[in-house]
């Protein structure tokens, strides 16, 4: 899988989910991800559906997080899994008649970061860089130096995540990255077509 840039995660966000997958479809961001975990099964399966409704046909690739069925019902591209969640090869029993379905893992420290490239995944992500709210009980900060090494090692695209915004992606993007997940940035702002199209072009240019 070649590098895609932005990535987007609509969690919770203060305008509906579907404004911002409009959003990163009219700007090409390439991947965006459903993760809502206090959804009934038939509200996320009805909120997914609208979202793939919305990306199909584009270049952007809808992701559904710890779900492989809520993807597989949907028509999603692809599911993204946790460290508590199926395994990448589950996951890929369970997709498998797809085709081409996308399998990302989140890791949270090195020795994670090298056991999920283990499984074969499509990528990875590897924070939080910067300390975060986006989770009850965030992991640890992981700083630039650690994502610096992650990256020379994976053989797949690495998402960098976690607090990253306008002031410090430039630090994420010298480490080396270049695909960077947001979450915050653009879920908690009204002006979230704005922040889109902002990181989407200054991704492009790394």
């Amino acid at each position: 899988m070649k590098d895609f840039g932005l990535y987007v995660i609509i969690t919770s966000p203060v305008v509906m989910h579907e404004k911002i997958a409009e959003s990163c479809v009219r700007h090409g961001v390439e991947m965006i991800q459903l993760r809502e975990k206090n959804l009934c099964d038939r509200d996320l399966l009805a909120l997914a559906k609208r979202l793939k409704s919305i990306t199909a046909g584009s270049q952007t690739k809808l992701i559904i997080n710890d779900r492989p069925d809520i993807a597989l019902l949907c028509g999603a591209d692809g599911t993204h899994a946790g460290q508590d969640d199926l395994k990448a090869a589950e996951v890929r029993s369970l997709t498998s008649e797809t085709g081409s379905h996308l399998i990302g893992i989140s890791t949270h420290n090195f020795e994670q970061a090298k056991e999920a490239l283990s499984e074969n995944p499509d990528y990875i992500g590897f924070g939080p860089v910067f300390p975060t709210f986006a989770k009850r009980k965030p992991d640890p900060v992981t700083g630039t130096d650690l994502l610096k090494q992650v990256l020379e090692f994976s053989e797949v695209p690495v998402t960098a995540i976690g607090g990253i915004n306008r002031h410090n992606i430039d630090s994420v993007i010298e480490a080396g990255a270049k695909n960077i997940a947001m979450i915050s940035a653009v879920c908690k702002s009204e002006k979230y077509d704005e922040e889109i199209r902002f990181f989407a072009d200054k991704l492009r240019k790394t």
